[in-house]
């Protein structure tokens, strides 16, 4: 398998690998889901609260970054202590940000409620730390195909919680949407310790793991690896993209003329195809070099979004986007994470990924504070499209030079 190499049994889980596969697939459903149906509260708070759409891009900018910048921190917490208490505490933390919003009246308020601390609740406890328990916990033939997996059960999350989120608050009002998210989001806590390692902190080595490194010495090591910093670099436009179209998107479609339901049942679309495109994704990363799948995908999106701003905006087009988008929309996470692990092995891949995970989330936040700033001062989102596809093309070509091979390490170190 082109995989992460592995020796001997890996399986250091109280749970089988069945029980490990299905909760962290709940979670990543549960932690993805209301985040991704941001764009549905957009609206009705900016009426509420009479906060300006710069005010709001900017707190969901900060709650990319705030998510990205604890990210290598959780992985790294992960690693050493256990994915599951890492998921607890981030659970707490980002059900008690959602509900801290629902009293952000103003705009330090909201930013520090919906950015900040919801941000920083996401990157304990998203799918990243999940693909990550599951390049630890599972038997390797399954572990490529169980990032899809996770990957694709957060865009089932997308696909439930958009048409749901509109629903509840065209029926309730936002505010209590946001605490039965809140609530929805404690559920992960117990769905946790399936992914809790045995005996946490005394992990099982695996071939290609360096046993006595440090997490010091295991930064140093990627950031001087150049296909590493090819990978983390061509991860920040993916960033980018998803985090314009996650919070900006059913905005765009409603500005145009069409019916709000229009560009929320679009943007479940998103999430429905992209079941298809990760696991697919996933598939494909054991048969097919992972930097070619990632070239690919970056270089088909730049094509879909030039097509959906050139034709006319109509319902069709809302949903081909849709539906095109999804198939190429977190289709990267699991090339990337499968690449990462074939460079480094297991024993800091949270981290990590972590750290990759970082420069996709100062993509997003470049992205949104763009897209609020853009918008206030010249009315269209335009622009921040044609970002879009120029950085889309960008990173199909700094993909193509990564070497899919185990990093070089001296003898003394690797033995």
């Amino acid at each position: 398998m082109a995989g992460i190499p592995s020796a001997g049994p890996t399986r250091r889980s109280k749970f089988p690998p069945e029980v490990v596969i299905i909760a962290g697939c709940l979670i990543a459903v549960i932690t993805f889901g209301p985040r991704s149906a941001v764009g549905q509260f957009q609206l009705p708070i900016l009426g509420d609260f009479e906060l300006g759409s710069d005010v709001f891009s900017f707190a969901m900018a900060l709650q990319y970054l705030f998510w990205g910048l604890g990210q290598p921190f959780a992985g790294a917490f992960a690693d050493k202590y256990g994915t599951g208490r890492v998921l607890t505490f981030g659970a707490i933390f980002y059900a008690l940000g959602l509900s801290l919003m629902a009293w952000a009246s103003t705009p330090l308020s909201f930013t520090l409620t919906a950015g900040v601390l919801v941000g920083l609740g996401i990157s304990a406890c998203s799918f990243n730390l999940v693909i990550g328990a599951f390049g630890k916990l599972l038997p390797p033939e399954r572990r490529s195909f169980a990032f899809g997996l996770g990957t694709a059960a957060g865009s089932f999350g997308q696909f439930l919680f958009s048409p749901f989120a509109g629903s509840m608050i065209a029926a309730n009002g936002w505010m209590p949407t946001v605490f039965i998210f809140s609530a929805i989001i404690l559920l992960c806590i117990p769905l946790s310790w399936a992914l809790a390692i045995r005996n946490d902190g005394a992990a099982a080595q695996h071939a290609g793991d360096p046993p006595k490194q440090s997490f010091r010495e295991a930064i140093s090591e990627a950031f001087k690896h150049r296909s590493y910093l090819l990978l983390v670099l061509g991860f920040f436009t993916c960033g980018f993209q998803l985090a314009f179209v996650t919070v900006h998107f059913q905005r765009y479609v409603v500005e145009v003329g069409l019916p709000a339901h229009i560009g929320y049942w679009a943007f479940a679309l998103v999430g429905i195809f992209n079941i298809v495109g990760s696991l697919t994704s996933g598939y494909m990363g054991d048969k097919v070099p992972k930097r070619y799948i990632l070239s690919f995908i970056y270089l088909s999106r730049a094509f879909v979004t030039l097509a959906f701003i050139m034709m006319p905006i109509t319902p069709f087009s809302a949903f081909a986007f849709g539906i095109l988008t999804g198939l190429l929309w977190l289709s990267t996470v699991p090339p990337t994470s499968g690449l990462i692990g074939i460079m480094f092995g297991t024993k800091h891949f949270s981290m990590l990924f972590g750290f990759a995970f970082l420069s996709h989330q100062v993509g997003g936040f470049i992205g949104l504070m763009l897209a609020g700033v853009l918008r206030e001062s010249t009315g269209s989102y335009d622009i921040v499209w044609w970002l879009s596809i120029a950085l889309g093309v960008a990173s199909a070509l700094i993909n193509l030079p990564i070497v899919e091979k185990p990093v070089h390490r001296p003898a003394a170190v690797a033995a």
